[in-house]
C-alpha cells in the first residue's frame, strides 16, 4: 500500500527529473550529488508504491503512472511554495491585517498620525479600527475580533484572567469654558469653584464621566446636559450653554478662539489609558508591529 509521507525534497527531485530527463543534470539542478538524488527518487517511488520512471543507460522517461503523478506533484509543490511565500509576506509585514479598538478621542485625535506612519512603512497591511467606548473596546478584544484595545475604564478587564492590561499613560483633565466665562480668568481653579456653573456632562458609561465622578464625590455638578460625543460637548460649550471638564487627549477638539482651556491642578482627577490584549496567544507580526509603535509613542507621550 502506498504511503502519503511525501516530502517537498522528493517532489522537487521528481519534477527536476521530469524537466531534465538525466540523473546527472537533475541532481545538479537540485544541488545534490547523483547518489543522493537517486536515493530521493527511489524513496519517492517506494512511498507511492510504483515506478515513476523507466531508465536505462541511454534515457529516462516517465512511466504511465509517472505521467499520472506529474500534474499532482507540480500542484503540490506550487501550493507549498505559495503557502510559504504567503507566510513570509505576513512575517515580513508585506501582508496582514490589524484590528484595533480604541476610545473615540484617541481614534480621532491621536491614532490618525500613527496609522498614517504605520501605513507608509507597511502599505500592504490592512488596518481596521473600532472607535468605541471602553467597555465595548474590551469586549472586542475578549471576543477575539480586535487584536488589542486602547481603553480607559479598566474595571471590566482588571479581574479577567483572559486579558492582560498595560498602563500606557495617565491623562490629566482641563476645564473648557467660553472664552468670556468668569472661570476663564479665575486665578486658582478648584472643583468647588466649578460647581455653581451649568455643566455639560458626558454619559455615565464614558471613561471621562467615570473619572470625574470618582474625583467629584461627594460633590454633584450643576448638570444641564448629558451627551455622548465630545464634539457635542465642544459645540454646547462654544454656544455658552455650560462648562465642562475633559482629558488632555481630547483637547484637539476644543482648540479654538471662542473656548478657554484651563488645566485643573487636581492630582486625584486623572484617567489612565490602558493597552488591553488577550493573555493567551501571540499577536500576528502585523499586529505586533502596530502594538510596538503604539507602546513607544503613547507610552512616551507627555500629557
Amino acid at each position: 500500500m502506498a504511503s502519503t509521507d511525501l516530502s517537498t525534497r522528493q517532489l522537487r527531485a521528481f519534477v527536476a527529473l521530469v524537466d531534465l530527463p538525466n540523473f546527472t543534470r537533475a541532481a545538479q539542478a537540485c544541488h545534490l550529488s547523483q547518489p543522493a538524488f537517486s536515493t530521493l527518487i527511489r524513496a519517492l517511488e517506494q512511498e507511492v508504491g510504483t515506478r515513476l520512471f523507466d531508465r536505462n543507460t541511454r534515457s529516462v522517461q516517465l512511466t504511465p503512472e509517472g505521467h499520472l503523478f506529474e500534474a499532482s506533484a507540480r500542484r503540490l509543490l506550487a501550493d507549498v511554495e505559495r503557502a510559504i511565500g504567503d507566510l513570509g509576506d505576513h512575517v515580513e509585514r508585506r501582508k496582514g491585517r490589524v484590528h484595533v479598538a480604541a476610545l473615540p478621542s484617541l481614534a480621532a485625535g491621536w491614532l490618525p498620525a500613527l496609522f498614517s506612519d504605520f501605513h507608509a512603512q507597511w502599505p500592504g497591511i490592512e488596518l481596521a479600527l473600532s472607535d468605541q467606548l471602553s467597555d465595548a473596546c474590551i469586549d472586542l478584544v475578549r471576543g477575539g475580533q480586535a487584536d488589542f484595545a486602547l481603553a480607559a475604564a479598566a474595571s471590566r478587564a482588571a479581574d479577567s484572567a483572559e486579558l492582560r492590561l498595560r498602563v500606557l499613560c495617565t491623562d490629566r483633565f482641563h476645564l473648557v469654558c467660553p472664552a468670556d466665562h468668569p472661570l476663564a480668568t479665575e486665578p486658582r481653579l478648584t472643583l468647588r469653584k466649578l460647581q455653581p456653573f451649568a455643566f455639560i456632562h458626558m454619559t455615565r458609561n464614558s471613561s471621562v464621566r467615570q473619572a470625574l465622578e470618582v474625583a467629584l464625590h461627594p460633590l454633584a455638578m450643576n448638570t444641564v446636559l448629558e451627551v455622548e460625543q465630545l464634539a457635542t460637548v465642544m459645540g454646547m460649550v462654544e454656544a455658552g450653554l455650560g462648562i465642562s471638564v475633559v482629558p488632555t487627549l481630547t483637547l484637539y477638539q476644543f482648540r479654538r478662539e471662542t473656548i478657554a482651556i484651563r488645566p485643573l491642578p487636581l492630582p486625584q482627577l486623572t484617567r489612565r489609558i490602558y493597552l488591553v490584549q488577550r493573555r493567551e496567544g501571540s499577536l500576528s507580526a502585523a499586529a505586533q508591529g502596530l502594538h510596538d509603535m503604539v507602546v513607544e509613542r503613547l507610552g512616551s507621550l507627555s500629557i
